[in-house]
């Protein structure tokens, strides 16, 4: 939590005077007793009105200065509060921009979004209440505690009893509360995995009419939640009552002492109400504080989560050496260098037990395009993946025009590539807006040549506004052929030297894709080309195809090559060709 505080930084003058307000008020509020009890001891014993009219006008003007004060110190409060929970949310987001592939697994979507929402409000929270009340409530219960010694010390001394018992019991509970407070944060995770998980996967569970299933095992994880809430609560709960029970049997043991020292001479009836209201103030502050340290104590936890995620390194660092711009050119300028070589490439995935690759080993020349297929979980991605480095091998290399990707600068490496996912993410905008990732200073001819090549013209033609057509979050109001159509002309935008589809064509019709191959294969330049497909039909015509199971080559050559010596690849060529030839009897 400390290492959050330096997002404070900016805002030191207000985190100073938003607590020096706060004392100002505090101080104020203590002279309050002792004006009453002038105005008992002297106003109404002698019957003076016009003393108490007086005593009367400084309670108004001690109040008015006080509100002063405290809406001028909750106003710095909140300024560095919002300020401060600003940058960090900013930071953290930025923060996570830098983590790879591999960090995002292991942490998970659910928690990240957690902290970027929920733990930085708490956050936020409890940076405003402990500007406004970490200093304001402690010195309020000790100032009281000394303005009694002012008024009688054999009375003050049941305030020197009644202070620490009241520390015992709130710091008591905070020191128990905090790791419980970091639990329910943990299951409120879970929670919001597993809602996320059934709202993305709604449509699959309504199918396989698995909703009583999936009700029953958000019950468990709310409940689950729900129990550690308790659990916490009633700890909490604890607070107030235990407050309240000490302070009472304090403020008896005042009067009681007190009223014997009136009845003595010793003290004034104005004093024993002075005594008793600084008892009562203590009473309001530490409820205050009971609050304060609850808040506090979540805060501090949700504080630790965001510090956790903060202190992740990348595996993958943002910023290597950039290379030479005269190596690079002269690299491309080679014709005998490969675009792209898996050097006896190896890959595990983090906290994986087995390899998900072993040993894949080709090379990929300009110009040149080449197929990945396999059954599902084959390691088709993971190849594919390795190239713009979301993931780092564990042993071999792969090299982009002769060097190890590891020693590119990310940002350079991956501005030579443009990758399609298997998953077609649009976002919220206008199709312009979303091509326009691609290459943010191209022209309408460009994106227009992007969208002919994508076999994407009829999806535009036919929406409203053309390229200036608003596409809902996540191209929800697009079909998944459309929504891959457009992803993939993001990607030509580009103008890519090493152009990737990661199986982004598995929604379109044969004819579609076999125009779309055709178009690709058309691009100017020497553009490389990788096609991961489950469909043989989609990479026959590659230079090379690269087969996979298991995470191992089985398979490089020519489709030819490959039906003769390649019993993995027939079995899948025949496999569909046969359902097609069957399909097409039945439609005869």
């Amino acid at each position: 939590m400390k290492k959050l505080l330096v997002y404070l930084k900016d805002y030191k003058l207000e985190s100073v005077l938003g607590p020096l307000f706060k004392l100002l008020e505090a101080t104020f509020e203590l002279i309050v007793p002792l004006v009453m009890a002038r105005i008992i001891d002297v106003g109404i014993a002698h019957g003076d009105k016009g003393y108490i009219f007086r005593m009367f006008c400084v309670l108004i003007l001690l109040a008015t200065i006080g509100l002063t004060c405290s809406i001028t110190a909750q106003y710095f409060a909140a300024k560095a509060s919002v300020g401060f929970s600003t940058t960090l949310r900013y930071e953290l987001f930025k923060h996570i921009q830098t983590l790879s592939f591999s960090e995002m697994d292991t942490v998970g979507t659910s928690t990240l979004i957690t902290r970027m929402t929920s733990d930085i409000n708490q956050v936020q929270s409890g940076v405003n209440l402990v500007l406004r009340l970490f200093l304001r409530s402690p010195f309020i219960v000790f100032g009281a505690m000394i303005m009694s010694f002012t008024v009688n010390v054999k009375a003050a001394l049941v305030f020197v009893v009644t202070i620490p018992l009241l520390s015992i019991v709130v710091f008591g509970v905070m020191v128990i509360s905090i790791p419980m407070f970091k639990k329910v944060q943990a299951a409120l995770d879970r929670v919001l995995g597993k809602t996320r998980e059934n709202l993305e996967g709604v449509r699959v569970i309504r199918a396989f009419n698995k909703e009583e299933n999936e009700i029953q095992d958000f019950n468990e994880q709310n409940n689950r939640l729900t129990n550690l809430q308790m659990v916490v609560g009633r700890l909490s709960a604890l607070m107030n009552p235990a407050t309240y029970i000490i302070i009472n049997v304090s403020i008896v043991a005042v009067i009681w002492i007190g009223g014997g020292q009136v009845y003595d001479g010793i003290i004034t009836q104005g004093e024993v109400v002075a005594l008793v209201s600084y008892m009562s103030q203590i009473l309001v502050e530490l409820i205050k504080l009971a609050n304060l340290i609850i808040n506090i104590t979540k805060s501090i936890a949700c504080g630790n989560r965001i510090a956790e995620i903060m202190d992740m390194q990348p595996s993958i660092p943002k910023e290597i050496r950039a290379s030479e711009p005269s190596d690079t050119e002269k690299t491309k300028a080679d014709a005998k260098i490969p675009a792209v070589e898996f050097d006896h490439v190896c890959m595990n995935y983090a906290g994986a037990g087995e390899e998900a690759l072993t040993d894949i080993d080709f090379k990929a020349m300009r110009g040149q395009t080449i197929g990945i297929i396999g059954g599902t979980g084959s390691g088709k991605s993971s190849v594919v993946n390795l190239i713009p480095r979301f993931y780092d091998v564990s042993k071999g290399a792969v090299r982009i025009y002769g060097k190890d990707v590891r020693e590119y600068d990310v940002t350079s490496l991956r501005d030579k590539i443009g990758m399609v996912m298997q998953k077609a993410v649009l976002f919220h905008g206008t199709i312009r807006e979303n091509l326009l990732w691609g290459n943010p200073d191209a022209t309408d001819e460009q994106l227009n040549r992007a969208i002919e090549i994508a076999q994407a013209t009829d999806v535009v033609a036919g929406k409203e506004g053309g390229l200036d057509y608003e596409i809902e979050q996540n191209g929800r109001n697009l079909s998944g052929g459309q929504k891959q159509r457009l992803t993939i002309a993001r990607a030509v935008v580009k103008d890519p030297d090493i152009l990737i589809l990661d199986d982004s064509a598995s929604a379109l019709d044969f004819a579609t894709d076999a125009r779309l191959r055709a178009a690709l294969r058309n691009m100017q330049g020497e553009k490389t080309i990788f096609i991961v497909s489950q469909r043989t039909s989609s990479i026959q015509f590659a230079d090379q195809i690269l087969v996979l199971d298991d995470g191992k080559t089985v398979g490089l050559g020519t489709h030819e090559e490959l039906l003769k010596n390649c019993e993995t690849y027939r079995e899948i060529y025949e496999s569909q060709f046969k359902k097609e030839d069957l399909k097409a009897g039945e439609t005869a």
